[in-house]
């Protein structure tokens, strides 16, 4: 898990344009659902072409969130990579030498494509297939569509990389109209600072910074 904190500089900077740190006074629970963002075995496995590391310290974290979630009638939903065909990305970012074993990591099918076997996945939650950084931008993914039919208006954001899928997903959620909250502790990136920037970021912009106890804190008022 990441022990970093967001700088003062930037607490004084959010006070001084908004009188507070924190959006929320409280939260929904008939509103809210919890993403869990590309917690696959392509991204935790030990070797795995995509792996982040620090990712596999923050599942004990997410099961706890998620189980206290259900217990409050809150979605869990599992938002997880599969490429369908991204040639912008593969063939631009990725080295050709490991551009193969990338592909086929996250490839439809593939074992890599399952939630990492340690987390705690439940019937009653749902599935939701990305093709894009984002799960919210246009063609990515259904996300949308689900969230809008149960009423949604509120997401806790978990799960890799903080400063990538996790990041892009909040921009996009802030910008159409949801109130997002990044889970501190249930995110993971490469670095300490690749993490710290993007909770900077989105609690200057985009959302609410929270630790998993701070939010359910929240939705318990």
């Amino acid at each position: 898990m990441h022990r970093v904190e967001i700088r003062r500089e930037i607490v004084e900077r959010v006070l001084a344009r908004r009188g507070r740190l924190h959006l929320f006074e409280r939260l929904d629970s008939k509103r809210t659902a919890l993403l869990v963002i590309d917690m696959q075995n392509a991204f935790l496995a030990p070797g795995a072409p995509v792996e982040v590391p620090a990712a596999r310290d923050i599942v004990p974290g997410i099961n706890r969130l998620a189980a206290e979630l259900r217990r409050r009638s809150v979605p869990v939903i599992w938002v997880l990579h599969e490429n369908r065909g991204w040639s912008g990305f593969f063939d631009v970012f990725v080295a050709a030498e490991r551009r193969e074993a990338s592909i086929a990591a996250l490839a439809r099918g593939s074992e890599m494509q399952e939630p990492w076997p340690e987390l705690r996945v439940e019937n009653q939650d749902l599935h939701v297939s990305k093709n894009r950084y984002s799960a919210l931008i246009s063609g990515a993914s259904d996300l949308e569509n689900i969230l809008r039919s149960r009423n949604i208006d509120t997401l806790l954001i978990a799960g890799t990389k903080t400063n990538v899928c996790c990041e892009c997903t909040a921009r996009d959620a802030m910008m159409l109209d949801f109130k997002v909250v990044m889970l501190s502790d249930c995110t993971a990136a490469l670095s300490d600072e690749e993490h710290r920037a993007t909770l900077e970021n989105v609690i200057q912009q985009f959302g609410d910074v929270l630790t998993a106890d701070e939010t359910l804190a929240l939705l318990d008022r």
